[in-house]
Order: structure tokens, then C-alpha cells, then sequence
């Protein structure tokens, strides 16, 4: 996910006008009954013409602020809900009313100086602590240590949370008025840090919040003596991604999901994973890791010089990675490891495997399920597409495979360890196939 900027209307534009007895600093006075009573008979409409959606249990009139020169005057509230934050209205005379939050209102000045309209009301003297429906809206676990108002769109609002606890920080984006019913994102701070935006985490410090790569790579335990680190960003199935460059000149990128360490991995092999490493050169890394896998791919029978490679999940112990050969058009996943038997299969096959290649094209390798149904006595079929149906309780696989006259294909059996084909079925016996042409 991107940055974005955004173009605030008003930030934290209520302090404008403020009432005169509080903008000017002085000491704020007691709630009366008055203004209570003026509060609650006229502020809940007020806020729900601007589309507050909570009951509102207190209410207070703050004042009113005339403008001679424009000829309006504006009067202030405050009001607490029943649940999630309070808010300040802001109803000039003849005009629609906004409203912000108390974490808004209560934000100090960009000069430093506190609010000139804070929030006073007992309900909301702790505007964060309300702010726990919007981050379970935002499915985040955070308790917020600080919170900062960022300012309004028309349609957004956005905040600023830093937990307890961590270093972690977020920036909340929600309706305007704030509503946890209504769709919320939060954002990782560290994603602000380097990015041109307009929005910026200011509660903690880059430096702060970047330590957590430290308890990733003490977690991982390669070896690493960190020199220099970054954040990368979140994968689309919501993994974290950091990079760490180390003083022997080693790279790794963590992947981290719900703030635990998944995977690491070395930034020779981390080419094709979010864009691979920048602390680290791995260039040389590279072409050494290139010509390992061309041995390691030769010493199993498969003639390749591999060009470029991109690695696999795999388990502990296994070498999993996709290779490119420059001789050669198609393409392979090779299986490599202490006390595992190197294996290379061609990309044409890799998918029975569990594998599908993106640096072959698929039809590269066709050939080659074309002379698994020769083995089979099918000599009529050029395969010109190819599905797994799936695994058998026996553990074999069904490959179904079309021919390029346009007549009805196959179904291959494979065997799983050696995928070798073991038995074929005409798709005219089968209502199992599915690719064009065989049903």
C-alpha cells in the first residue's frame, strides 16, 4: 500500500473563532448547570446534522464567537457519547454544522501552545482511551500511549496512535465524522518514514520504530551483526517485510506475520520477493548463487545455466527455487538440500509437484508431456495445454492434457515421487476434464 496525500480542508480549523475566554489561554472555568442544560437541548441535533451518529449522554455549550467584519457568529459544543469518542460542534449562525473529534480538539497548536478549545467534559477526558472501537474497527492491537489529530478531508479523518509497550505507531483513517461502523485502515507508521506525503508519524521517532528489526533478526539467528536496516512494506496477504544489511556484507529480508518472525531469507535469493534487497549488493551474491544452482541442476541430470532463479516457500532444511536457463527455453523448480536427494522438474510438470513456474512460458515444456503420452501409446496428441485435476487417495496425481488438433485429450496418472506417468484415460470417457476442447 501506497502513501497518499491528502488535501486538508481545515486542519484543526475550529480554533479559529474560539470563544475568547479560552483562546486566550486563561484557566479553563467550571462546567455550569447552564451550560449543560443549553448544551443538551441544543447540541445533539446539531451534531446529528452533521452526521454524529452515537447517543450523546453530556453535552456542553462552550460560547459563542462573533465575527464583525463578516457579520456571523459561530457558537461551540461539546458532547460525549455513549460509546467511541467525543466531539466539539462548531454551528456558525444560518450555516451546516462540523464537528471534531476531542482527540482534534484537544491536539496542542502547531506553535506548540495547548489548545485553545479542548475538550472538558468527564466523559472524554481521555479522548485515546475511547479510541478503542475504531482501532478494533481497524483490526489492529494497540493500547494508545498518544494520539495526535492530523486533520480532515471531506471524507476522511485522520489520527495519529502510538502504543504502549513498542515502538509501534499507527495513522488512523476514518469517516469524517468518525463513525467505527464505517469502513477504517490503519497504516503502519514506518510506512510515512521514507515516503513523500504530507502525512508523517511525529509521536515516536523513526530510529525507535525501526528497533523492532532487531528482535527479527536476533530471531532469525544467521549470524547477522546489523549495519544498516529498513522497512519494505506489506505483502497483499498482509505480510510485513523488513531488510537488514550486516556487517560481513550479507543481506536478509524477514517476513513477519502478526509481529512474529515467518521466514528470512538471503538477499542472493531475495530477488523476486517485494522488489528483493537496496541496503545490500547482491549482485555478486547473485552470479556466485547462479552458478551453485547450475551445478546442483547438472548433478541432477537437468542441463541448465541458470540466468536468474527465484525462490519457494519451503521447509526447514530445503532449497525450493524456480531456475531460468540461458541454453535452454524451459525452465525447472529445483528441489535441493543437506540429506535430501536433489530433484529438478521441468516446469511442464512442476505444477503435479505443487509448483508453477512464471519464468517459463507454459507451453516451453509441452514437448515433454507430449512423450509422457508416448510412453502411454498415445502418439496422436501434441499437448497444447495442461491442468492438474488433483491427487488421488493413493497419492497419484491426474494431469489433464489437450492436443493441438482440437481433438479431445487425456488424463495422465502420475506417480508422486517420480512423476512418471503410470496410466492415461481418454477425455471421452471422463467427466473430469474441464480444458477447451475435452469437455
Amino acid at each position: 500500500m501506497r502513501p497518499f496525500g491528502i488535501g486538508l480542508a481545515a486542519v484543526l480549523a475550529i480554533l479559529a473563532f474560539a470563544p475568547t475566554a479560552v483562546s486566550q489561554g486563561k484557566k479553563a472555568p467550571e462546567i455550569t448547570e447552564k451550560q449543560r442544560t443549553q448544551g443538551m437541548a441544543e447540541a445533539p441535533a446539531l451534531a446529528q446534522s452533521a452526521g454524529v451518529a452515537c447517543k450523546i449522554t453530556d453535552a456542553r455549550f462552550i460560547g459563542k464567537a462573533d465575527d464583525k467584519k463578516a457579520k456571523t457568529s459561530t457558537s461551540y459544543y461539546e458532547v460525549d457519547c455513549d460509546a467511541g469518542l467525543g466531539f466539539i460542534v462548531s454551528a456558525p449562525a444560518g450555516g451546516t454544522p462540523s464537528v471534531f473529534t476531542c482527540v482534534e480538539a484537544n491536539t496542542p497548536q502547531p506553535d506548540g501552545k495547548p489548545s485553545s478549545l479542548p475538550c472538558m467534559l468527564p466523559g472524554n477526558a481521555d479522548p485515546k482511551s475511547d479510541l478503542a472501537p475504531v482501532l478494533a474497527a481497524a483490526k489492529v492491537q494497540c493500547t494508545p500511549e498518544q494520539v495526535r489529530g492530523i486533520g480532515q478531508s471531506a471524507t476522511a479523518t485522520y489520527l495519529e496512535v502510538a502504543c504502549q509497550g513498542s515502538a509501534q505507531g499507527y495513522i488512523i483513517k476514518a469517516s469524517t465524522p468518525i463513525d467505527a461502523a464505517k469502513p477504517v485502515e490503519a497504516t503502519d507508521c514506518m510506512l510515512y518514514d521514507d515516503a513523500e506525503s504530507n502525512i508523517k508519524c511525529t509521536l515516536r521517532d523513526k530510529a525507535a520504530r525501526l528497533s523492532v528489526i532487531d528482535t527479527y533478526v536476533a530471531a532469525a539467528n544467521n549470524g547477522c551483526t546489523v549495519k544498516d536496516k529498513k522497512y519494505i512494506g506489506v505483502s497483499q496477504t498482509g505480510s510485513a517485510f523488513f531488510e537488514a544489511a550486516c556487517t560481513d556484507g550479507k543481506g536478509y529480508l524477514y517476513k513477519v506475520d502478526k509481529g512474529v518472525l515467518t521466514t528470512a531469507y538471503e538477499c542472493a535469493k531475495a530477488t523476486m520477493v517485494m522488489g528483493g534487497c537496496t541496503l545490500t549488493d547482491a549482485k555478486e551474491a547473485v552470479t556466485e548463487q547462479n552458478g551453485l544452482y547450475t551445478k546442483l541442476a547438472k548433478a541432477a541430470k537437468f542441463d541448465c545455466e541458470v540466468s536468474k532463479y527465484g525462490p519457494f516457500p519451503s521447509g526447514e532444511g530445503k532449497d525450493v527455487v524456480e531456475l531460468a536457463c540461458s541454453n535452454r527455453p524451459d525452465g525447472a523448480v529445483g528441489i535441493f538440500g543437506p540429506g535430501t536427494k536433489s530433484q529438478v522438474v521441468d516446469c511442464a510438470r512442476a505444477p503435479i509437484a505443487g509448483y508453477r513456474c512464471s519464468f517459463t512460458k507454459p507451453d516451453a515444456g509441452y514437448k515433454l508431456v507430449t512423450a509422457d503420452l508416448k510412453k502411454q501409446g498415445k502418439n496422436e496428441c501434441e499437448v497444447s495445454n495442461t491442468r492438474v485435476i488433483g491427487r488421488t487417495a493413493k497419492g497419484t496425481t491426474y494431469f489433464e492434457v489437450a492436443c493441438a488438433d482440437g481433438l479431445k485429450g487425456y488424463i495422465l496418472e502420475y506417480q508422486p515421487e517420480t512423476l512418471e506417468p503410470i496410466s492415461v484415460i481418454g477425455c471421452a470417457f471422463s467427466k473430469d476434464c474441464k480444458l477447451p476442447g475435452n469437455s
